[in-house]
């Protein structure tokens, strides 16, 4: 439990997570333009969900030794990281469904209008495709599938490392 709560503290573990959810928006961004696989908007949504990962990594790396920055890190991380998997499964749904020919998908994003990401960097958050398309699988998953596994991922870790910081500082 030590480790883990002492995780929080050291850039590098903060590092780790903002180097994955990169890695995640590259493969993104390779699907999407090497690949020709057009993201639909929960692919956006998801997209921006990842990019709140990143930045609790960069926020939790750059203030590792400050309580308020770790604490906005993991308010970044779990927002994301269960906001990304709330999306993925209605993804799936939405792909699995005997009535998917019902459920269409927007084509714009609804990002306030403070932030309207997909007007200010159309290359990532334009919406392009549809959302009960299947153009893509590996060993019999498809990309909301492998992205569930990410997002339980991300969130467990989260809560593992939350719950040895609760029980190692009630320790002390």
């Amino acid at each position: 439990m030590k480790f883990l709560s002492n995780l929080t503290t050291r850039t590098g573990a903060w590092q780790l997570l903002a180097i994955s959810a990169l890695g995640l928006e590259f493969a993104a961004l390779f699907f999407q333009y090497v690949l020709d696989l057009a993201p639909c908007i929960m692919c956006i949504y998801q997209r921006v969900a990842i990019w709140a990962i990143f930045f609790a990594g960069v926020i939790g790396s750059i203030g590792a030794k400050y309580l308020i920055a770790r604490l906005v890190a993991f308010g970044l991380w779990g927002t994301g990281a269960i906001w990304g998997l709330l999306i993925a499964l209605e993804h799936v749904e939405a792909q699995s469904s005997t009535m998917s020919f019902l459920f269409s998908c927007e084509f714009v994003p609804n990002f306030p209008s403070w932030a309207p990401l997909h007007e200010w960097i159309p290359a990532l958050f334009a919406a392009t495709g549809d959302c009960g398309d299947i153009h893509w699988q590996f060993v019999g998953y498809t990309m909301p599938q492998w992205m569930i596994i990410n997002y339980s991922i991300y969130t467990a870790t989260l809560a593992a490392i939350v719950v040895a910081s609760l029980y190692h500082k009630r320790s002390l």
